[in-house]
């Protein structure tokens, strides 16, 4: 495997100040944190996340799990072929195996990626140990090193504790999209005590909170930093884009020249909006937004 150096990071990530009169008028600073800029291809939060489980996993073969259009297995294939380690996608449906791939699985297998379908019962209970045994037996990776959905786990939050390093004294509040909750989990531990991390929780559920803390729990061995989540700006889950939300991410990016990733950030971008209207707030509080992605074709 070709050393994590060829990558050639953009580290840290630019920071930039807006001027937003949304936020302008009720005396808020806006910042984006450009981590979308670090790599062209390990794109924002997915570097942070998966470098750390390339650099624990010795050589071997990484396995990880997503769904059709997951943003997770399309940077894990990349970094296979650029880094030239073997990768398995087990992706989420039976009935895809037998359907031309979309436009998402069709790149993963381009960089390499075998893929290995399962129906979404056997997905489900993928994290229990006999089952993930007898995926990766009938994937041939038994001797893969797995990496879970979102690759969210120990190795993953502590790479995310640098972006919070990074953001130190830099803003009041720090707000980023979550997922799977582990960017959020290792930001809030690297941020200093004065400063308080936001999620905007893309999947409707509200299961975020526990799953964070065992995050926590697992890679610092408690509670870090100070952290809430505001669950109101999923817009029905994960992949609704309905046409509000569209238009409200296309208007920031004639306004501000930022191209907005729609499942993640336009979601992110649309609930500080909100929540400046609403007040919440303080005058003179700085905002940074984390920018984990763009949109990819």
């Amino acid at each position: 495997m070709t050393g994590l150096d060829t990558l050639r990071p953009r580290l840290p990530s630019p920071l930039r100040e807006l001027s937003d009169p949304r936020f302008d008028r009720r005396g808020l600073r806006l910042l984006l944190k450009r981590d979308d800029l670090i790599h062209p291809e390990l794109i924002g939060n997915k570097w942070r996340k998966l470098v750390p489980n390339i650099e624990a996993c010795g050589g071997r073969p990484l396995v990880t799990f997503g769904g059709a259009y997951s943003n997770h297995l399309r940077a894990t294939a990349a970094a296979g072929r650029l880094l030239g380690l073997p990768t398995v996608g087990v992706v989420r449906g039976q009935e895809l195996a037998t359907r031309p791939l979309n436009a998402s699985l069709a790149r993963c297998a381009a960089d390499g990626m075998r893929l290995h379908f399962v129906d979404r019962s056997t997905y489900r209970r993928k994290t229990e140990p006999d089952v993930l045994a007898r995926v990766l037996r009938a994937a041939g990776a038994e001797g893969a090193y797995v990496v879970p959905e979102g690759g969210s786990n120990a190795e993953a939050v502590r790479g995310c504790r640098v972006l919070g390093e990074e953001l130190r004294g830099q803003a009041d509040v720090v707000a980023v999209a979550c997922g799977t909750g582990g960017t959020l989990a290792g930001l809030a531990a690297g941020l200093s005590p004065a400063q308080r991390a936001l999620g905007i929780p893309v999947l409707k559920g509200g299961f975020l909170t526990a799953g964070i803390r065992a995050l926590q729990q697992e890679s610092f061995g408690g509670p870090r930093g100070d952290w809430t989540l505001d669950e109101r700006f999923h817009f029905g889950g994960y992949a609704r884009v309905p046409t509000e939300l569209d238009t409200f991410a296309e208007d920031f990016e004639e306004r501000h020249g930022v191209a907005v990733e729609r499942l993640y950030v336009a979601k992110l971008l649309h609930g500080l909006v909100a929540l400046a209207e609403e007040g919440a707030f303080e005058r003179g509080t700085t905002i940074a937004a984390v920018i984990t992605g763009r949109p990819l074709p």
